[in-house]
């Protein structure tokens, strides 16, 4: 078996500093390096990082420099209704309200600058 050291989702972006604000105004993210063809951003213990890269630059694979599909990303926090708050402050593209799921959470869905559907869920109190 081969041990994980580490795994980093990196996002393509047409605009890097857009992507930026968005991940880092909803999560508290720190920014790790910051240019003009990537940036990492990862949470306060390092235990949890997260890319975006510049979609045409030459270390993306070609095979990948669409619009995402077929994935996206879940992201657990305490309060998503607050985190709803901040995404219709910021204006981000909001594609369903929190609601109540059959599992246990509340789940707000997001779409980033990229086009990257975001699921935001936290846990229901007492279920």
């Amino acid at each position: 078996m081969n041990k994980i050291n580490r795994m980093m989702p990196n996002i393509c972006s047409d605009n890097l500093q857009e992507s930026k604000a968005f991940y880092t105004k909803l999560f508290d993210f720190n920014i790790g390096y910051d240019s003009d063809w990537f940036v990492h951003l990862a949470s306060p213990d390092g235990k949890l990082e997260l890319g975006i890269i510049d979609r045409t630059n030459n270390i993306v694979p070609k095979a990948v420099q669409n619009n995402p599909q077929g994935f996206y990303l879940t992201f657990v926090v305490d309060d998503a209704d607050k985190l709803f708050e901040i995404a219709k402050a910021e204006q981000f593209e909001v594609v369903e309200p929190p609601t109540d799921t059959s599992y246990g959470q509340r789940r707000l869905l997001l779409k980033d600058p990229n086009g990257t559907m975001v699921d935001i869920s936290s846990l229901i109190k007492d279920s």
